[in-house]
């Protein structure tokens, strides 16, 4: 199960850095998808609107699968420090007589 959410996240983890990338900056100069006259599927605007959304969306999932995997991994752990061992409610053992010494 972790195995196939790292996937998922690794997937989405790419995705958003090429849907980024597809963003143009704001000074206009840099990004892939924008450019061109008006002769294309979506305008410059609609296009803007589409790739930060979709950004948004992104970055959503990539925090939700983040704290999920955070809290899967944390749940296989063993107790590390003594704050966390459980108290043992034994009781104590009978201490031996002292040994005499044997007389020669």
């Amino acid at each position: 199960m972790i195995t196939v959410l790292l996937v998922v996240h690794i997937l989405i983890a790419v995705a958003m850095v090429g849907v980024v990338l597809m963003q143009k900056s704001e000074g206009g100069a840099l990004g892939i998808g924008g450019g061109g006259g008006g002769g294309g599927f979506m305008s410059i605007r609609g296009t803007a609107n589409l790739l930060t959304r979709t950004t948004g969306i992104l970055a959503g999932c990539f925090f939700a699968t983040s704290i999920i995997l955070a809290l899967m991994a944390g749940t296989h752990r063993k107790p590390a420090s003594i704050v966390d061992t459980p108290v043992r409610t034994e009781a104590p053992a009978v201490p031996a007589a002292p040994a005499v010494p044997k007389s020669q």
